[in-house]
């Protein structure tokens, strides 16, 4: 079985979760203090949907006549049922209504399981899918200007995602809300997502303490030789602090905090009362958040990589589907994180064969290109992940092609290249003339500007990749693409290149899509 490879430009210090992170106290983290404004302390723990220690393994009520003896779905069409799925043209303007005050959710077109659809945001903000969202974890995406993300049309990003972890610690949320929120203090007009905090109980697991409250952290800015003389710098996040915080951003898709396990931990018993604790969390963020007219909240979809009938997968859905009239979108979580590629596209096949065909379906942490082809294909619209850009500052260039599809311009053998990155790019490198040789020299000197140019062609690069997924969904030629896009990676052996991966061809397979079809 094939194992995800991973690097640390996509998880950053993720650690296997032990059971000492996991504590029975429902009000431990309640004595952190610091990193919380009072504005946000003010806020009083939902207790309603707080669990007693002997009850985190228990099937939470609402579950309790839920027949796990079936798979769990619900609002479903062609091509999973006979019925047709309700069409709306590109053209036709946003109604909003009052169940979902804040979102639009047209679909425009289908081409087997993938979809062309538009997320209407307040304010006129719109995003189509298939689509990237790059990361600017603290309202800014490293090397590059607002002004460059929105006016260059090779990038022209409408969504970008924030980190509500990192915004709070600095600059934050408070600060944020008093400049007009992150659209303003970052003059950015178009759509934004802010993560949780859920996923830093992954990457940042040595610092954390999970607990029924909610999560606290060892501030990771502070100096260890400070770290033993007071507590000032503990910081707790509960599912109120959460949502207050993105209330104070004011990003127009905001995330449930979930409770995350790493999906590589050996213990089911964590898992399941991760799977359960993110139901309770979902509530508790519902009941504090402040401005749902202005601000979707979406749920994340958790169980580790349980997919059996009656799973943890399973019951996680069954959940959120009990609560389906308060959740405008869907998230899928708690993947990208070292498991094998069989066991993510398992797992992502579930969400989408579930979750309701009329709300987003967003793949969070996920940015391989090619993760983003065969995803979609299962029915994905949403992805972030700051492999893009991060693995922009180390010198490697995103390029359609060969697997894995990359360029490493800092190498010798570009040291000597005058053609540019990719011909017909329109990205600040290769639309300016910068040769590969100039990439490796600036790269190998540690330039800013070096930095800048390959950030601009890795973001343009998503966005060509989207765009091209999004066309050929609309005409209606989406298994086309992907098998154009699969042979270009994949030569085969026979032919001096790399063969389809076993796990590209089962989830395509699954989707609907021959691989020896149409062969170059």
């Amino acid at each position: 079985m094939e194992t995800r490879k991973r690097s640390r430009e996509e998880i950053e210090g993720a650690e296997t979760e032990t059971p000492s992170n996991e504590t029975s106290s429902d009000n431990d983290g309640g004595k952190a203090k610091g990193g919380l404004s009072e504005s946000s302390k003010q806020i009083p723990t939902a207790t309603e949907f707080i669990a007693p220690s002997e009850q985190f393994l228990t099937l939470p009520p609402e579950l309790k006549d839920v027949d796990f003896s079936k798979r769990v779905e619900w609002r479903k069409f062609a091509p999973y049922t006979d019925d047709p799925l309700p069409l709306t043209p590109i053209d036709q303007p946003a109604v909003f209504s009052s169940q979902y005050p804040a979102l639009c959710f047209h679909v425009h077109a289908t081409s087997g399981r993938a979809r062309a659809t538009t997320l209407h945001l307040p304010s006129g903000r719109k995003v189509p899918t298939p689509i990237f969202m790059p990361v600017g974890t603290k309202g800014t995406i490293k090397a590059l200007t607002t002004e460059e993300i929105c006016n260059d049309k090779a990038l022209n990003c409408p969504i970008i995602l924030g980190n509500t972890y990192h915004l709070a610690l600095q600059p934050g949320t408070e600060l944020v809300r008093d400049m007009g929120g992150l659209h303003k203090f970052m003059q950015w007009d178009r759509g934004i997502l802010t993560d949780s905090g859920g996923f830093q109980m992954v990457s940042l697991l040595k610092l954390a303490e999970i607990t029924e409250e909610g999560v606290t952290f060892e501030n990771p800015f502070l100096q260890q030789e400070d770290k033993d003389v007071n507590d000032r710098e503990r910081m707790l996040l509960r599912p109120e602090d959460s949502i207050t915080h993105q209330n104070n951003i004011g990003s127009d898709i905001m995330m449930a905090l979930d409770d995350v396990v790493s999906s590589v931990t050996d213990n089911d018993e964590r898992f399941e009362i991760a799977t359960y604790r993110t139901l309770r969390w979902l509530d508790r963020c519902f009941a504090a958040h402040s401005k749902p007219k202005e601000q979707n909240l979406f749920a994340i979809v958790q169980g580790g990589l349980d997919t059996k009938v009656g799973g943890l997968r399973e019951k996680c859905l069954a959940g959120f589907q009990a609560r389906d009239e308060q959740i405008p979108g869907y998230a899928i979580g708690g993947l990208a994180g070292g498991e094998s590629k069989e066991q993510f596209w398992k797992v992502v096949n579930q969400c989408c064969k579930s979750l309701p065909d009329d709300k987003p379906r967003y793949l969070m942490g996920v940015g391989y290109p090619l993760d983003l082809v065969v995803c979609s294909a299962l029915g994905v619209d949403m992805y972030d992940c700051v492999y893009p850009t991060r693995t922009a500052r180390f010198g490697v260039a995103l390029v359609p092609g060969e697997a894995p599809g990359t360029m490493r311009l800092k190498n010798n053998e570009f040291s000597n290249d005058h053609r540019v990155i990719m011909e017909g790019c329109e990205c600040q490198a290769c639309k300016g003339g910068y040769t590969r040789a100039r990439l490796n020299i600036l790269l190998k000197r540690n330039n800013p500007l070096a930095a800048a140019l390959m950030t601009s062609h890795n973001i343009a690069y998503m966005m060509y990749l989207v765009r091209g997924m999004r066309k050929a969904v609309i005409e209606d030629r989406y298994g086309e693409y992907v098998r154009s896009f699969i042979h270009d990676q994949f030569r085969g052996s026979e032919k001096g290149g790399q063969d389809v991966p076993q796990w590209v061809k089962d989830a395509l397979e699954e989707a609907g899509i021959d691989l020896k079809l149409d062969t170059p």
